[in-house]
């Protein structure tokens, strides 16, 4: 508690200073720190400090962004007549269903306008809002009843988070740390500030701990550090459910290298098709061919959001370890977005979709992603989601369907996202003219290269279940194939060229 009041004053202190801080205010503020702890200790504190005020500048800017978009949406729709509908092309959007809706979304405007003001005053001034313990953890003070919880226990959970044991590492000291030292055996030692020095049990004034740590994840990694005095930082927190101390360890890794993408998907790429409860996943060969068969990932999102994290971070584990067994060396995701989809005016009478929408975790999912498989020397590919799900089920989800595989748009979307990936167009096959079929206007749709034996024979037809996919040629612009080829218009819009062999051949 000593070091996290004088983390909380830094604060304080760095918060007044605005946009007036500079290099001579901050050696000010870290002298004073240190002849009331230590000189590590002060860096460390007015660090957090410098990183904690750039968030909430960050958290700033974020809101004061998404407080212009809300105004500009309501006036434009505000603007047009009542059950006006929108026009894309002309730019038009919907107006609003009834005059109390109309008269509601006024009213919100003006509240809309005046948040707006105050942000950007303090935005100018350099004014943030931060909350040392957490905003949410502060409110919930005033209704601990609805919270399961008495005063005291607030209060220990209170103490807990503003509690301050950081520090950061520093290669060539020992163990890769001066100030919280932990030694390849999980021995735990802390130097102790000045005015804590008659506390310490060890020499050099510090504080050397009964209980051991391990670290079970990457803990080899770890251990490599430590002995070579490589640069660790580490954390110490107390978690007042459980009555138990964590220490959490970090350190910076190498930048991973770029893979051309040529090479990663020259053994094919696992096209992924991201969902509220699952990952549907398939691995496609280098022409674009689905194989093996279809796997599914699933998650939960409900709970806290430790519990969400572990969830995601366990589904994209399992990804990863499916796609080294498969060979492949690159997975192809969705380049998904909804920020403007969480949006009441986008979608402000379906509360549940949007709160499905608010919930999914794009942004973390990509992020997590991009960090585990820099690990694992996977690449990851983005593409455009546009039309993944209903081509997918057009030209996949009826052909692939047996009467011991169900498939489904998911696993369909997942194919189309990796075709995508490779570069393909999402549709099976590539139909020539008519008179430049070999039965002259007959049933073909693709042709046999020449080397192939008896390709001018019939192929035989595989008769399969009825499913409830989109018939060909149905939904809209289900026919607009220029699009599926997001780099240009396909093959078959100039002269025909033939795509990869279908799957029966």
């Amino acid at each position: 508690m000593f070091l996290g009041s004088l983390a909380a004053a830094d604060l304080a202190v760095r918060s007044r200073q605005g946009l007036a801080h500079d290099a001579a205010s901050w050696a000010v503020r870290k002298r004073g720190l240190t002849g009331r702890s230590s000189a590590r200790w002060a860096g460390s504190i007015t660090k957090a400090t410098h990183d904690q005020w750039a968030l909430a500048r960050r958290g700033q800017a974020a809101h004061l962004a998404w407080l212009r978009i809300q105004i500009a949406s309501i006036e434009a729709r505000l603007a047009r007549p009542l059950g006006a509908r929108a026009d894309k092309r002309a730019g038009l959007v919907r107006g609003y269903a009834s005059r109390g809706e109309w008269h509601a979304k006024s009213r919100r405007l003006h509240t809309l306008k005046d948040r707006l003001v105050g942000v950007e005053a303090d935005r100018q001034a350099g004014r943030v809002r931060v909350v040392r313990g957490g905003k949410r953890l502060a409110n919930t003070r005033h209704h601990l009843q609805a919270a399961g919880l008495d005063a005291a226990a607030w209060r220990e959970r209170w103490r807990a988070e503003r509690m301050f044991l950081t520090a950061d590492g520093e290669t060539g000291k020992r163990f890769g740390n001066e100030t919280i030292r932990v030694t390849d055996t999980g021995q735990v030692s802390v130097k102790l500030p000045a005015p804590l020095v008659h506390l310490a049990n060890a020499p050099h004034g510090r504080y050397l701990l009964d209980a051991t740590v391990a670290f079970r994840h990457r803990g080899q990694e770890w251990r490599d550090r430590v002995t070579a005095n490589r640069a660790v930082a580490y954390q110490i927190h107390h978690d007042t459910v459980r009555g138990r101390w964590y220490v959490t360890a970090s350190w910076q890794r190498a930048a991973a290298p770029m893979l051309p993408l040529e090479a990663a998907l020259a053994r094919g790429v696992v096209g992924v098709d991201m969902n509220d409860d699952h990952l549907a996943a398939w691995q496609l060969d280098m022409h674009g061919n689905p194989v093996g068969e279809p796997q599914r990932f699933f998650y939960d999102l409900t709970g806290t959001a430790a519990h969400r994290d572990a969830q995601i971070r366990h589904a994209l584990t399992r990804l990863l370890h499916h796609t080294r067994r498969c060979g492949a060396a690159a997975i192809a995701i969705e380049d998904l977005d909804f920020t403007d989809g969480t949006s009441r005016e986008k979608h402000g009478r379906n509360k549940r979709f949007r709160r499905l929408l608010s919930r999914f975790p794009t942004a973390k999912l990509r992020a997590r992603l991009v960090s585990m498989a820099a690990e694992q020397n996977v690449a990851i590919v983005a593409v455009d989601p546009a039309y993944t799900s209903r081509w997918g089920a057009q030209h996949w989800q009826k052909p692939l369907t047996t009467p011991r595989r169900k498939m489904s748009r998911h696993d369909a979307a997942s194919i189309a996202v990796g075709r995508r990936a490779l570069g393909h167009p999402i549709r099976r096959r590539t139909a020539p003219p008519p008179h430049h079929q070999s039965d002259g206007a007959g049933h073909r749709t693709a042709q046999a290269r020449p080397e192939i034996r008896r390709r001018e024979e019939t192929r035989p037809h595989l008769a399969g279940p009825r499913t409830g996919c989109a018939p060909p040629g149905g939904g809209a612009k289900a026919g607009d194939q220029g699009a599926q080829h997001r780099s240009g218009h396909p093959a078959e819009q100039e002269s025909w060229q033939h795509d990869s062999l279908p799957l029966s051949l």
